[in-house]
């Protein structure tokens, strides 16, 4: 698989990587851990190189990441993240250089390794200054225990002044056809101070691919069953969206899915999305997206043809709206 550069530092990843949250934590019952194993090593025997954890998917998301890549590990970028109260990610930000360096040290155990590859900050705590933020991460690169700093779902302006402290490799945030306000103040951003894009939920927490509809019924532990944009009266509405992807797709001897991210990686060459999933036929179609070459032109129907059709529900309720922050 082609390699993507993240950054000016060095960090080199896979087109694509693997987004393990959903082996364990948010999209109902967690996967046998021999499955999450054989997903993990799937992914890799596939040409992904790029594997996307945090704390606040549960100690066992980690552990889980750190014994599949064991075999491997000094061909594989980790990454873990850092930055919730008690590492559950409804108690609030804490980012407080203790926790910081805190969290490192469960994650280097969990992870069964000796340095994180990329440490992200989960969500910008507006109780602690970033400058804080990234000195603490920059001691710890200093130290050995970490060798690149990203930040989530971070705005513009928090993205300036964390750069001013340490390089930022990677943003990480939500970007898909469907999710596009990175493109309003962040990629400008990004583009300007050399900081790769790392998307997560690229295919529309799995609505992108065309496997749910109106009539999908999710797990009670499901988080989706409280996302607006996944009530039974917007995944109709919405339909239509997948309609033209698979029109598309069907042009181009492809799936939805392989369309929405080939669409992403002809964004920008500094762009490596996370896809996620817990089964071997769809970690190959999402692979198989990462071999779709999509011109200007086909970029510009898909926008125009996604121009023309509203998207209905909000990215999150009300009581636990995220936005990309200042």
């Amino acid at each position: 698989m082609e390699k993507r550069k993240l950054g000016t530092q060095g960090l080199e990843v896979s087109a694509l990587g693997l987004g393990c949250m959903g082996l364990s934590f948010a999209y109902g019952t967690a996967v046998d851990k021999q499955h999450g194993i054989k997903i993990i090593r799937e992914a890799y025997e596939q040409g992904i190189n790029f594997f996307d954890t945090a704390e606040a998917y549960g100690i066992e998301n980690e552990e889980l990441v750190g014994e599949a890549s064991a075999p491997f590990r000094k061909e594989v970028v980790i990454a873990t993240k850092f930055g919730f109260k008690d590492g559950r990610a409804f108690n609030g930000q804490d980012s407080r250089p203790e926790n910081i360096r805190a969290v490192a040290e469960e994650s280097l155990r969990r992870l069964k390794t000796d340095v994180i590859d990329l440490f992200y900050q989960h969500r910008v705590d507006q109780n602690v200054p970033i400058e804080d933020v990234a000195g603490t991460v920059k001691d710890l690169i200093q130290e050995g225990k970490v060798k690149y700093f990203g930040l989530s779902e971070a705005g513009a302006a928090t993205i300036r002044k964390a750069n001013a402290v340490l390089p930022v490799s990677a943003l990480q945030s939500e970007y898909s056809i469907w999710w596009r306000e990175p493109e309003l103040e962040v990629l400008p951003v990004l583009e300007e101070l050399g900081i790769g894009f790392v998307p997560f939920s690229p295919l529309g927490r799995g609505f992108l691919t065309g496997a749910i509809t109106e009539s999908t019924s999710f797990e009670a532990t499901d988080f989706r069953n409280n996302l607006p944009r996944f009530s039974e009266e917007n995944r109709k509405a919405n339909q239509k969206l997948v309609d033209l992807l698979s029109a598309i797709a069907s042009q181009k001897q492809a799936t939805p899915a392989q369309i929405a991210l080939g669409w992403l990686l002809a964004q920008k060459p500094w762009i490596a999305p996370i896809p996620g999933t817990t089964k071997s036929n769809r970690l190959t179609e999402n692979i198989g997206g990462a071999s779709i070459n999509l011109s200007a032109e086909d970029v510009k129907k898909i926008d125009d043809a996604f121009a023309q059709t509203a998207i209905q529900g909000d990215r999150y309720p009300s009581h636990i709206q995220q936005t990309t922050g200042k």
